[in-house]
């Protein structure tokens, strides 16, 4: 009979996440995972499998949270463009106003492992078609309520605006808050 595990898999994975999104994935040693879970690398390895199939459930942690937290945010009360626009500064002050600007753990995976694990890629297309989805669905809804022109491609203002949100959270590691800001007003105005 095996020990029994002294640790909580899906708070090990939280932490593991928060460590992967402030060092990366090649910046994160299996010591810092250790230190970061509060979990023996032995154990780590023995209820994920690899360091790479931890940072997949990290990724797929991210992006769920992200998606709920996101269709949330979008139905709360006001117009699409309001919504929209609350939602680009939440990010933005997310990033200025952490410890560390680490931007979004997505981009920069797509930026650190584009073109080397299709895994990893395919986990970061999931969450940006998905937040490309409620984008198009709130603008639709918008549209529908009146406050959104009719003659708005819903599905390519949807792309555009997460297209947007890449290019913000990456700034936000070196730009300041104003800057962000008059982004996201030129980023909304075509609604």
């Amino acid at each position: 009979m095996g020990r029994p595990k002294n640790f909580e898999p899906d708070v090990a994975v939280a932490q593991a996440m928060e460590t992967f999104w402030t060092k990366g994935y090649a910046g994160t040693s299996p010591a810092d995972l250790a230190e970061a879970t509060g979990v023996g690398k032995g154990s780590l390895y023995h209820a994920f499998g690899s360091k790479r199939e931890l940072f997949g459930k990290a990724l797929d942690l991210y992006g769920q949270v992200g998606s709920e937290m996101t269709e949330a945010f979008l139905n709360e009360p006001g117009t699409a463009k309001e919504r929209l626009r609350a939602y680009l500064a939440l990010l933005v002050d997310i990033d200025l106003d952490g410890p560390v600007r680490r931007g979004c753990l997505a981009a920069s995976t797509a930026l650190e492992l584009g073109g080397k694990d299709p895994e990893a890629i395919r986990a970061v297309q999931r969450m940006t078609d998905a937040t490309i989805g409620l984008f198009a669905d709130r603008i639709r809804k918008g549209q529908r309520d009146g406050d959104v022109a009719k003659e708005v491609d819903a599905d390519a203002q949807a792309h555009f605006l997460m297209n947007t949100v890449v290019g913000l959270r990456v700034m936000a590691q070196t730009h300041d808050g104003p800057v962000l800001h008059r982004i996201i007003d030129t980023a909304v105005a075509g609604l």
